[in-house]
């Protein structure tokens, strides 16, 4: 069964949406540029309120190894996503820190990227185009990745079930196509997830 994980949650309304929703995973950016940010006080607070059986991913941009490890340590967040220019030195180094799971992310735009991907000693990797935009890459560049993999960038209740027809990802990450004016929007939340559950069956 795919996986799934709503990314960029911030409020405690948001939280509520998901205990009823039950996503394998959530997602707190701890990226302070970014305008889903939390800080690590509010993240602790509202893994207070979810559910235990939805595993909290940190998102992190080129963060310096031991504030990831305290995080994880201290079961503010279960996982780390490593969303920079984190190399295997780095992740090598946050090893020796925690041994709780880690995700990398990679920017996929060419053959060679997917090769990278595949070698990550990270548990797990999550593929995108690295832009942002929450605009879809081109997705025929991941038929021949044979690792399971996150799909992120530009999904939405929209296209999620020809992603999952597509390509049949481990896991889809969703952040920006279910939100309405820059917030979470549980109806969208709902029918996302709702697809992808009943994709089981395409």
């Amino acid at each position: 069964m795919t996986k799934i994980k709503l990314c960029g949650l911030s409020r405690y309304e948001d939280i509520e949406a998901v205990n009823e929703l039950k996503p394998d995973y959530i997602g707190f950016v701890f990226a302070s540029w970014s305008k889903r940010y939390v800080s690590p006080d509010k993240a602790g607070e509202l893994k207070a309120l979810l559910d235990p059986e939805i595993k909290v991913v940190g998102v992190f941009v080129d963060e310096k190894p031991d504030r990831i490890a305290e995080l994880l340590e201290s079961s503010t967040i279960d996982m780390a996503q490593l969303h920079g220019s984190e190399d295997e030195e780095y992740i090598k180094g946050l090893r020796e820190l925690t041994d709780k799971p880690l995700i990398k992310a990679f920017k996929i735009s060419e053959k060679k990227d997917i090769m990278a991907a595949e070698e990550s000693s990270a548990d797990y990797v999550l593929l995108d185009s690295g832009t942002g935009t929450g605009n879809v890459f081109d997705w025929e560049l991941l038929k021949g990745m044979k690792r399971p993999y996150f799909l992120a960038e530009g999904l939405s209740p929209d296209n999620v079930e020809e992603a999952l027809r597509t390509l049949r990802p481990f896991a889809v990450d969703v952040s920006s196509g279910i939100e309405t004016d820059g917030l979470k929007d549980k109806d969208k939340m709902k029918q996302f997830v709702s697809l992808v559950r009943g994709s089981e069956t395409l």
